[in-house]
């Protein structure tokens, strides 16, 4: 019988050989544990009540983390029934224990424990080797259309909603303009928080931030573009919701042109774990309204489809799926099953093309018809693999090459073993879509959100059947049609 897994629903990272975003509810206590603590978020209609800390503190809680803008709590509470206790001056628009995200990194030896030697160029780059971004602005072309900015000038910036940057890479220190860090000093069970660290201990974060504006030994959509860090994922992977609305509010504030969300996972309107009933309803409801706020402020926000292989228009299937991957028989999944924050409106949804065809997305990407909206190139491992599903057969060149932390060498696949990897999955392919966002928002500041969404669809390649379809979308979204109009 097939083992099942613990955690809740998976989402849209690859780091090494294919890791996914994975979230776990806390549902999942021991029995011998007294009082274990759980997260939960609680959405207010409107605003939140002048007197949440002690009305929350009156219910046995704690409060983490408030967002205002969005009328978002998220409480720590020893107590079983605090939300059956919780007795607020606000109306709540909904309340549940709190989702949190897990990125599970592969092997930490090179690419799935395997070296990729590669030559550089004559000039010493490795542009060669960056099938995907040469292919996205026509052998560069669109750079000088537009890049970004000029002469250390970013004309767009985008924020990155991740693990982080490492903000000294040679290929990333120009561009790099600051952030926010929202996770504590060793991890989320922690309290202390210095908010200017936004170092990235994970990679994940870094190798999105090449594919957007590296400008070096490897080059982004818009190696211009300036990018701003915040960090949600600690160096496991780990990452509460709470702290990702937050996120999106805080660049929204902060003037970003384009938001990028490598992530994201499915949650549930109704299921029981050990008899008991469960809905997730806060938590999408939170997801759409920080949306709307970055929305409002005319950024344009762009998140990965998800690895997991499913069509996510059919809803009877997605729900089994989660049942006989994520479910037990103390576990069972009963209601609509939603993708965040790839489903949510306002949003570019993101799946991932490969190198080598034009009507098969790679193996893993989610689809799915009025679900995405383009697709990007994310990587594989190449048509071999792809036909024989053979370990043994995998190409890891078909992937996609970008910058990785100067600091974990470990991690590394390039001849120097430090500083650049190969990786593949939606997270690839986003930021991408976010790259050209970035370099249209520098062409034409005036344009809104919903503009450049239309732009990107407008001049997308049509790939896979004529039109609109569930795989590319409107089609594979590309910086040089886009800048060019053709």
């Amino acid at each position: 019988m097939k083992k099942k897994k613990r955690m809740m629903a998976i989402a849209a990272s690859s780091i090494l050989a294919m890791s996914l975003v994975t979230f776990s509810t806390n549902l999942h206590t021991s029995a011998s544990t007294k009082a274990e603590s759980k997260n939960y978020l609680i959405a207010f209609n409107q605003s939140l009540p002048k007197n949440y800390l002690s009305e929350v503190k009156s219910a046995g809680g704690e409060v983490i983390r408030a967002v205002p803008e969005i009328g978002a709590l998220e409480v720590r509470s020893a107590n079983p029934a605090f939300l059956s206790q919780f007795k607020s001056s606000g109306k709540i628009s909904a309340a549940n224990v709190e989702r949190t995200y897990k990125l599970e990194n592969g092997n930490p030896e090179g690419a799935d424990g395997k070296p990729v030697d590669i030559t550089p160029d004559k000039d010493g780059t490795y542009w060669s080797s960056q099938w995907d971004i040469r292919h996205l602005t026509n052998e560069g072309k669109s750079f000088a259309i537009e890049s970004g900015g000029k002469g250390g000038t970013h004309k767009a910036v985008v924020g990155i909603i991740d693990s982080g940057i490492d903000a000294n890479h040679p290929d990333l220190k120009a561009n790099f303009i600051g952030g926010v860090n929202y996770v504590p000093e060793g991890g989320y069970s922690g309290k202390d928080i210095d908010k200017n660290n936004v170092t990235d201990t994970n990679g994940h974060g870094t190798h999105v931030a090449g594919s957007i504006a590296g400008n070096g030994l490897v080059k982004g959509v818009g190696p211009n573009l300036g990018i701003r860090a915040y960090r949600i994922f600690d160096a496991s992977g780990s990452a509460p919701t709470a702290p990702i609305v937050a996120a999106i509010v805080q660049a929204a504030d902060d003037g970003v042109d384009v938001i990028n969300m490598s992530l994201g996972g499915f949650d549930n309107l109704k299921y029981t774990y050990e008899g008991t009933r469960y809905s997730d309803i806060a938590d999408i409801l939170l997801w759409k309204r920080a949306v709307q706020y970055a929305v409002k402020k005319n950024v344009t926000i762009v998140a990965a489809a998800g690895n997991d292989s499913v069509n996510y228009a059919d809803k009877k299937s997605l729900t089994d799926y989660m049942n006989a991957n994520y479910g037990d028989e103390n576990l069972v999944f009963k209601g609509v099953t939603f993708e965040v924050p790839g489903g949510t409106p306002g949003v570019i949804t993101v799946s991932s093309s490969n190198k080598w065809s034009t009507d098969k997305l790679a193996f893993y990407s989610n689809y799915g018809n009025s679900f995405i909206d383009v697709a990007a190139p994310g990587g594989d491992n190449g048509p071999v693999y792809d036909t024989s599903r053979d370990l043994g057969q995998r190409d890891f060149t078909y992937r996609a090459l970008s910058t990785w932390p100067t600091y974990l060498p470990k991690y590394a696949t390039m001849v120097d073993n430090k500083g650049y990897a190969y990786l593949h999955g939606t997270s690839m392919a986003a930021p991408k879509v976010a790259g050209i966002a970035g370099v249209i928002k520098a062409a034409h500041p005036e344009y809104k959100p919903a503009q450049v969404q239309a732009l990107i669809e407008k001049t997308a390649l049509d790939l896979g059947k004529k039109g609109h379809d569930e795989l590319y979308g409107k089609g594979e979204a590309n910086a040089y049609t886009a800048l060019t109009g053709k």
